[in-house]
């Protein structure tokens, strides 16, 4: 485990209306945080800004009549105006996720303020030394993965050869020694990858497809955290 953290990313969950089968977001939402997810990210690639804010909302609904407001994380991917409009309308959201190509985290940083949550996805090339070198004073965790290739996101992992680069546990564990912020690993994550995950010292899973495309959200959600929690307490 790596130092104080900010925010509980143990079991994350990434979704957008795209990874449901066509089922309630929201729904599939309340599911994870009744099983025991610590954090939810929104992300899509094919909603508008106006449905993107629709959605954050709904989960904060959800998060907050769970009575979870002050225990689960709610970020959204990439977009810094859905978070700024969606905090404009009151709506409690706790940061944003970034990626290599997308708004410099200082910019996220200096709009959204200094308890915000603000997390980033490691550099896919050269990814020991990048984490190693890189200015964390104002991201609170890394992502990284993946794990596995995934359909959910076929570039995660791309390297600048086009080729995805998927991380093995060995690579994993050197990752989490060398940060210094906490560091959740995803990419095709399956129940049977936790057991050896657990014991990589990263600090969380990130899913998507395994819950929201579940044919029981809540059953595989609960045993996801379940097999995490029995690991890490070995």
């Amino acid at each position: 485990m790596n130092t104080v953290q900010k925010v509980d990313i143990s079991a994350y969950l990434v979704i957008g209306p795209e990874n449901t089968k066509g089922r309630s977001v929201a729904a599939i939402i309340q599911d994870a945080i009744e099983s025991g997810f610590t954090c939810i990210q929104i992300r899509s690639k094919v909603a508008a800004a106006r449905e993107l804010i629709e959605l954050t909302r709904q989960a904060a609904d959800v998060i907050e009549k769970a009575g979870k407001s002050q225990h689960v994380t709610l970020v959204v991917n990439d977009r810094l105006d859905v978070v700024l409009a969606a905090r404009k309308q009151g709506i409690k959201v706790d940061g944003i996720h970034v990626g290599q190509s997308d708004i410099p985290v200082a910019v996220c940083r200096e709009y959204l303020g200094e308890d915000a949550i603000v997390g980033l996805s490691a550099r896919t090339d050269e990814l020991l030394e990048y984490i190693k070198t890189e200015d964390v004073s104002q991201i609170d965790y890394f992502g990284v993965g993946p794990l596995h290739e995934t359909q959910t996101k076929p570039d995660c992992g791309m390297g600048k050869d086009g080729k995805v680069i998927t991380r093995n546990i060995e690579e994993i564990t050197k990752v989490a020694e060398a940060s210094s912020i906490p560091v959740v690993v995803g990419g095709g994550v399956k129940l049977a990858d936790l057991p050896a995950l657990t014991q990589t010292g990263v600090d969380g899973f990130f899913v998507v497809s395994a819950v929201t495309e579940a044919e029981n959200p809540k059953l595989e959600a609960a045993n996801l955290v379940n097999a995490w929690n029995r690991n890490i307490a070995r």
